[in-house]
């Protein structure tokens, strides 16, 4: 769900790079000392999980994860991917420095709109089953939120990329299933282990 370096036009950039910085800007002032190393790991599950591409068609797929960290995170996630896809884009050349801005709402939004509606799921009344269904819904529609951005912002770009941003959607669909089962699997566990992850946000 990359967009590369060159695809999107001026405007786009800019005000994608705008609306990121003011939302990285609120994630970073709500950052405690004490959740640096989540957030670490987190944003290193982000960057390898992304790193597995499988080619369909004119587009790639992989995991995404944003909403697992989204869950976790609340609007702490957009530093988090930022710091990731920054990293990708520098050593592998996965998107792009100038596009970075566009990835990052892309991956961030999303997952901070399935933590308003479903981080109701962290508290600890909430029961297992509660939480695995929320869990699911959460890394389903992340990426399918995150999908339909990337397909606007080319739709956006002009006529011509709207059958990749079609494309883009349609392609992950097994990965949107695949991302529930995983987020859903995750909430649990730490639901169960490690519980003190969940209070904050």
């Amino acid at each position: 769900m990359h967009i590369s370096e060159g695809v999107l036009r001026p405007e786009i950039l800019a005000g994608t790079a705008v609306l990121t910085a003011g939302f990285v800007a609120l994630g970073l002032r709500r950052i405690e000392d004490r959740e640096i190393p989540a957030m670490g790991i987190l944003s290193a599950a982000f960057f390898v999980a992304s790193l597995v591409h499988v080619p369909a068609g004119p587009v790639s797929v992989h995991l995404v994860l944003n909403g697992l960290l989204g869950m976790l995170l609340g609007f702490r996630a957009f530093p988090s991917i930022l710091i990731a896809l920054f990293l990708q884009a520098l050593m592998f050349q996965f998107g792009g420095l100038t596009s970075l801005g566009a990835n990052t709402l892309n991956m961030g939004l999303p997952a901070f709109v399935c933590y308003l509606a479903l981080g109701w799921a962290r508290k600890p009344e909430t029961g297992t089953r509660a939480a695995a269904t929320a869990g699911f819904l959460c890394g389903f529609l992340s990426v399918l939120l995150s999908g339909l951005m990337v397909g606007t912002t080319l739709a956006l770009n002009g006529e011509a990329f709207i059958p990749a941003a079609k494309v883009v959607v349609i392609a992950h669909f097994p990965v949107m299933v695949i991302e529930g089962f995983l987020t859903s699997s995750c909430l649990v566990f730490i639901k169960k282990v490690k519980p003190e992850m969940l209070a904050g946000s």
